[in-house]
């Protein structure tokens, strides 16, 4: 059957779908992107690393020309072999729960969307490789099932080869659905090219979705779960020309970015600001941070009867976040941590101290810090890179009332500065490697003595206090997740041992 031959997908009813069965493909219907390639490459460069970018993409055009000129599954299993084969299959899975779901989110297309939302059966059938699309799919998009191409593996690693029945196009997509649904006939048929029809044409009704790409895609603040926690080093979709500069970048980024963080750690800490700038990293201060104690102003916290430092209490982005406030206030601010590589901790220029997760330990040594002087802490515990600030955990604000509120926010255009599936020493490098990364320091005024503990406040209502200043600074949202829910949603640990594991259905956001 010919594809002109269904109507297009907004002329198909949304009203009374409930109890309807939809099969939709996937790209160009229910994405808006019809090619698949930035997806195989985010899996050929998270988890082969840039070697594997460079032969994915090498191997690209071969896969075009088959795809135009010879079949469309031709093309797909050049892309499978060159991204894939000799992966181990975890990997691939872990990129796909990890990676993956944040460019897909994405990329929803709001007609199809439209249709496939409003009924209470969901299935999608796509010539992808299944184990690379269904976390996604299911977890995000409320697909019940999902029938696509297997990878054939061999000891826990995927060969590059397809299992039986191939390659899902064409007629292997009908007889997928066949065997899926036997006698049934599902309500609706969505798809986007012409070996898209033997399927749609075993479906009650079959509608097309014409290639738009000015189509703006679904908010995914409307899909059934928001995008909070995400993996990965490549902020943008690696097209094909991203991923080519990608690859003709690395060789200039790796020398830049130790240079960079050779200035900041061996320069002293009031020409860092400025060594950054001369480096192209810039630093954004906003805000009146509380005066530097000197022989010519020992006491610039006449209020301050306890002896302690101040405590500055940072959003957390990244591990680079006490450097840059100790950048904006030109003197180092030590800064108690959780988990950073020894790596980190050598190069680091300001000292560092690891928290033993012992809360009366902990206390102690925070206290003590404070005695020394000024002290830096992120009570989210880790890093988020969505417009959310995790829970805040409320010690801190039983230690002392002179705690200083700062917002802190970072822009990168190429890599992330953070993981939680890879290797955290490597965390400064891929931050340092973008071409312009900066960091925006906001202090906000001191908390007023009424407002901590001290006055009889309880330290989680001082904690939650300070999270809501922090999130109405940035305009973000406040969250209750925690560490915890961060890692078992992206490595299946608890933030500890870097492992592989599932993703955690949080998708429960708590308002400020």
């Amino acid at each position: 059957m010919a594809l002109s031959t269904f109507p297009t997908v907004n002329k198909c009813t949304s009203i009374g779908r409930e109890k309807h069965t939809v099969v939709a493909d996937m790209d160009g219907t229910l994405l808006i992107g019809r090619s698949s390639f930035p997806y195989f490459a985010l899996v050929a460069f998270e988890a082969g690393g840039i070697l594997r970018l460079l032969f994915y993409v090498l191997a690209s055009p071969i896969a075009a020309l088959l795809y135009y000129f010879i079949s469309e599954s031709a093309g797909i299993q050049v892309l499978i072999f060159a991204s894939m084969a000799g992966m181990k299959v975890s990997s691939i899975e872990s990129v796909a729960r990890a990676v993956l779901p944040k460019f897909y989110a994405g990329d929803v297309h709001p007609e199809s969307w439209r249709v496939f939302s409003s009924c209470g059966k969901r299935c999608v059938l796509t010539a992808n490789p299944r184990v690379m699309v269904e976390p996604f799919l299911k977890e995000f998009l409320g697909a019940d099932m999902v029938l696509g191409t297997e990878i054939a593996s061999y000891k826990g690693r995927a060969t590059g080869l397809i299992c039986k029945p191939g390659i899902l196009v064409g007629k292997k997509k009908a007889d997928a659905l066949k065997k899926a649904f036997g006698e049934e006939k599902p309500d609706i048929g969505l798809g986007d090219r012409q070996t898209d029809a033997p399927f749609m044409a075993l479906c009650k009704e079959g509608y097309i979705v014409p290639p738009k790409p000015e189509v703006k895609s679904v908010s995914t603040d409307k899909l059934p779960k928001p995008i909070i926690f995400h993996d990965g080093r490549l902020v943008q979709k690696p097209t094909p020309l991203i991923a080519l500069l990608t690859i003709l970048w690395m060789p200039i980024a790796f020398p830049l970015a130790c240079l960079r963080m050779a200035a900041g750690s061996l320069l002293p800490m009031h020409l860092v600001y400025y060594a950054f700038w001369a480096l192209g990293v810039r630093v954004i201060i906003k805000g009146n941070p509380p005066p530097k104690v000197t022989k010519s102003n020992p006491n610039p916290n006449p209020n301050n009867n306890n002896d302690s430092g101040v405590l500055f209490i940072c959003s957390h982005r990244t591990l680079l976040d006490p450097i840059f406030l100790s950048a904006a206030l030109g003197r180092p601010i030590p800064a108690v941590t959780y988990s950073v590589s020894r790596l980190s901790e050598i190069i680091s220029p300001i000292k560092t101290v690891r928290l033993n997760r012992d809360r009366a330990i902990d206390a102690a040594m925070i206290k003590k810090l404070l005695q020394e002087g000024d002290l830096a802490i992120c009570p989210e515990g880790t890093t988020c890179r969505e417009p959310f600030l995790l829970r805040f955990s409320a010690l801190f604000a039983e230690l002392t009332d002179e705690l200083v509120p700062v917002a802190m926010v970072n822009r990168m255009s190429m890599f992330h500065g953070t993981t939680a599936r890879g290797w955290k020493g490597m965390d400064p490098f891929y931050f340092f490697m973008n071409p312009s990364p900066a960091y925006e320091v906001t202090f906000l005024n001191k908390l007023p003595k009424e407002l901590t503990c001290g006055a009889g406040k309880s330290s989680h209502d001082v904690a939650n206090y300070i999270q809501r200043v922090i999130a109405a600074t940035l305009s973000y949202e406040c969250t209750g997740f925690t560490r915890k829910d961060k890692y078992r949603a992206l490595a299946g640990n608890d933030g500890v041992v870097i492992e592989k594991g599932h993703i955690l259905k949080a998708n429960k956001v708590m308002g400020c």
